[in-house]
């Protein structure tokens, strides 16, 4: 059922995969500055601002989408003890991490000029927040907990707990009155977002999403190349 997640079929494909994302990485990124620099229209009360956008909402989005993917592997592996499980949310849990960090650092540098303040304890904000030191619990769980039985009961727990957060951080906006607006690009629901702009933010999280993609399969053969520096059994 998991042979996917077979360490050796699993590392044969992503290598594959990581000579295509090479080949079209630096054009996409191109691509992606020039309309959100340039071709994309400024806000008629924000200006120029809004191009703070491009680089928060896809990486607010990828946070969170990194999060549940590391929640998803860790409970996988705390059931089936499933290693390369284990070894994949490792890979993720720094980039979800980082992009958790450029979300709430660009938010609060767009909530300057918007809200007249860096910071305000408002539900989205105070929630992203929590998620940060949530990747940070994770992280420190599985480095400094020499017990991997007991390393993986923990990050188990942490994860339903954040998972908990992570249904807060979505619907934050609509529970509480926040200074946050509400979604603006709804897959099943109506996207206020005008194409114009819309356009150059599907462009940037694209971009994104390949530079987390490479950046992921160094971390993925540096957590092999640990594991079989350690003597662990291939799978």
């Amino acid at each position: 059922m998991f042979n996917f997640l077979n360490i050796g079929n699993f590392f044969v494909l992503l290598n594959k995969v990581s000579k295509s994302i090479k080949i079209i990485f630096v054009p996409v990124i191109i691509i992606s500055l020039v309309f959100a620099l340039y071709l994309s229209p400024k806000d008629y009360i924000q200006g120029d601002t809004v191009r703070i956008m491009y680089v928060h909402v896809p990486s607010s989005w990828i946070a969170l989408g990194c999060f549940s993917s590391i929640s998803f592997l860790i409970i996988l592996n705390f059931i089936f003890k499933i290693k390369n499980a284990l070894i994949i949310f490792k890979s993720l849990a720094p980039i979800g991490l980082s992009f958790c960090l450029i979300s709430i650092v660009t938010g609060s540098i767009w909530g300057q000029p918007t809200w007249g303040t860096f910071w305000a304890w408002d539900a989205r904000l105070t929630s992203m927040l929590v998620l940060l030191f949530f990747y940070l619990l994770i992280i420190f769980s599985y480095k400094f907990i020499k017990d991997q039985n007991f390393s993986s009961k923990i990050c188990a727990v942490i994860s339903v707990f954040g998972l908990i957060n992570l249904f807060i951080v979505k619907y934050s906006v609509d529970f509480w009155s926040t200074l946050h607006q509400p979604a603006s690009v709804n897959i099943f629901g109506e996207t206020s977002v005008h194409k114009s702009m819309l356009l150059p933010l599907s462009f940037m999280l694209l971009g994104f999403l390949l530079y987390c993609a490479l950046i992921f399969l160094m971390k993925y053969r540096t957590e092999i190349i640990r594991m079989k520096k350690k003597g662990l059994k291939r799978l």
